[in-house]
């Protein structure tokens, strides 16, 4: 996706990525294409009745000592009616121009935040958030920067053919000086561009990289602030920050030196039209209006000439941006999905049939996993630390897919299911809550229809089942309460409660619990098991389990090693005939209760951080 940008090649590869947006813009594109050209040609009009008026009014005005009213009311109605025509073809031609420049950022935007979507955790876990935040922003707007001066491209292309037809027309050795100048402003948009594109290609690489480092030390700010690192966080931002300036500045310094040559080439082409001018004239070859018209409209052909210059300036940036982008578009890892369906009537199966899971540099995770969890069942899953439980309970959730095996949702292949229909039926709470910058009624119904006729009842049943309902009820505003991003005037677990909550309000018929009460009260999480089983829409539950408590709470126990199922059954026939779970839920109950000597749980349920 960050893959290196010279400039060999650069205009031909930045060409392709504005007819691309042409065809998928053609409307826009033709309405400011032709209003560039209109103003074009009445640019060029502009000029040749400039030189009219001053053979047919000024000239014989000073000959004769007074002014020639008729022509010049002539004269002021065509440069009205030129005037009203330029400004139309401006106003399409920016029309044109904006609209379509806006239309394909917000397209590709939503491309590119659609394709997020559509790729799996793995892909994700890839990437810097900061990056993926550049790529749909920044990356996004610089592959279609050239898209506003481009219709002025166009016409200015259009006006420099139809003046070279002019000149040719008017006189051979004016023509001859715009041969001269015309080839050597292309040329000299040619070196520019081939010398901007490796100084914008490093911007922006380097405007990613900023965002990146940025995005991870504002969503480390705790780790932060309570290690003591900002000075050194602020040094690691200073340097990216100072990398990309002095890139701008390369470019800026690069664009100061070629940009005033660029104003001087048409005002030089000004002058020598002016001396050939003299020459022609004294031999009686043209006249005076000839001169004014063409001395005239070299004057005018400066600015639209810089047009060019802009779309060939941008072309580094833009192709750097659309293959950025285009990498986001064209990445693999999609998981499919079929179109089978589920009963959706009382809690759900889940079944593992001999499941193998590696990672892609090919560290094996699991290996021939056989388990099942029976309807309204509570399965505890323990193991060591790197033992697979939450890849587990990634797979059983279909963030990920298996290398080999199936599993099964009430005997259907989940790789077959609508993924509607697997989102409708399996919930997971993972073991980081992640908290929306909203109030508590939209943490919990994410905007979804809970299909009840009172949803905010709802939502209260699914706070009292999780625990959450006393502090929710005491907070200033109740449902309406905002909680601030990641929901930082919450505890850890107020918010561990409260994703549960959200989980709950969908009504699943499988529940993962991936060590999602990890920060609540061991009493409160035994009210939260056992409120799952008498709720009116009970769940069967997997849970990733550490607490000897909430192991004892589980109906069967499955208990991994290294990735295999070693053992599996109720919690003291594990207890008693296999060692290395004894051990492991004993030190687990020691440490906890080191921790609760110290006062480290506590009941939060009615405080709010």
């Amino acid at each position: 996706m960050d893959e290196e940008i010279t400039s060999k090649g650069i205009i031909g590869r930045g060409m392709r990525v504005l007819l691309r947006a042409i065809r998928m813009e053609p409307f826009m594109f033709t309405l400011g294409a032709l209003g560039a050209i209109v103003h074009s040609g009445t640019t060029i009009a502009g000029a040749f009745v400039s030189g009219a008026i001053v053979d047919m009014v000024v000239v014989p005005s000073v000959e004769n000592g007074e002014p020639a009213l008729a022509a010049l009311a002539i004269a002021v109605v065509v440069l009205i009616f030129v005037s009203l025509l330029k400004i139309a073809g401006m106003i399409s031609r920016r029309l044109g121009a904006g609209a379509m420049q806006f239309r394909l950022q917000a397209r590709h935007r939503r491309l590119v935040t659609r394709r997020y979507l559509g790729l799996p955790v793995s892909w994700h876990q890839k990437h810097q958030t900061g990056t993926l935040l550049s790529n749909a922003n920044a990356d996004v707007e610089a592959a279609f920067v050239p898209i506003a001066p481009l219709p002025f491209a166009v016409g200015t292309l259009v006006m420099l053919a139809a003046a070279m037809v002019a000149l040719f027309a008017t006189d051979w050795a004016l023509a001859l000086v715009g041969t001269l100048i015309f080839p050597a402003l292309f040329l000299l948009n040619v070196v520019y561009s081939r010398k901007m594109s490796p100084r914008m290609t490093r911007a922006q690489q380097l405007r990613a990289e900023v965002s990146a480092v940025a995005h991870e030390s504002f969503d480390g700010a705790l780790v932060v602030k309570t290690m003591g690192r900002e000075a050194e966080e602020t040094t690691r931002f200073n340097v990216s920050a100072d990398e990309l300036r002095d890139s701008l500045i390369r470019v800026g310094r690069l664009r100061g030196l070629f940009d005033p040559i660029m104003s001087a080439l048409p005002d030089i082409g000004t002058l020598a039209v002016l001396v050939v001018g003299v020459w022609r004239l004294s031999s009686g070859a043209i006249g005076v209006a000839e001169i004014v018209s063409v001395t005239f409209l070299f004057s005018v052909l400066a600015f639209p000439v810089r047009a060019i210059t802009w779309v060939l300036a941008d072309l580094p940036a833009s192709v750097v941006g659309w293959e950025r982008v285009h990498g986001v578009l064209k990445a693999t890892g999609d998981m499919t999905y079929g179109n089978g369906a589920l009963d959706r009537e009382g809690p759900a199966r889940l079944a593992f049939d001999s499941v193998s899971f590696s990672y892609e540099d090919g560290t094996k995770v699991l290996r021939d996993v056989t388990f099942d969890v029976a309807p309204g069942k509570t399965i505890a899953l323990v193991g060591p630390t790197g033992s697979g439980k939450s890849t587990i309970a990634s797979l059983a959730t279909r963030l990920i897919d298996p290398d080999g095996g199936v599993i099964r949702v009430d005997e259907t292949d989940s790789r077959t299911l609508k993924h509607a229909e697997l989102a409708a039926s399996v919930a997971l709470v993972p073991q980081v809550p992640f908290v929306f910058d909203d109030d508590v009624r939209g943490n919990i119904t994410l905007g979804r229809d809970l299909g009840s006729s009172d949803p905010d009842e709802q939502v209260w049943n699914s706070l009292r089942i999780a625990q959450a309902d006393g502090f929710v009820a005491k907070l200033d505003d109740g449902l309406d309460t905002q909680v601030g991003e990641r929901g930082t005037s919450l505890s850890g677990g107020q918010r561990q409660r409260l994703t549960l909550a959200r989980a709950l309000a969908g009504r699943p018929r499988l529940l993962i619990m991936d060590d999602a009460t990890s920060a609540v009260d061991p009493k409160v999480e035994s009210a939260i098991l056992a409120g799952l089983k008498d709720s009116d829409n009970p769940a069967s539950v997997l849970v990733v389990a550490y607490r000897r408590a909430t192991i004892a709470l589980a109906d069967e126990v499955v208990y991994l090693e290294g990735g295999t199922v070693v053992a599996r059954g109720s919690h003291e026939t594990l207890l008693a005939k296999v060692p290395g779970y004894a051990n492991l839920v004993t030190a687990y109950e020691r440490a906890e209760a080191e921790r609760a000597a110290e006062g480290e749980f506590i009941d939060d349920s009615e405080v709010s951080a």
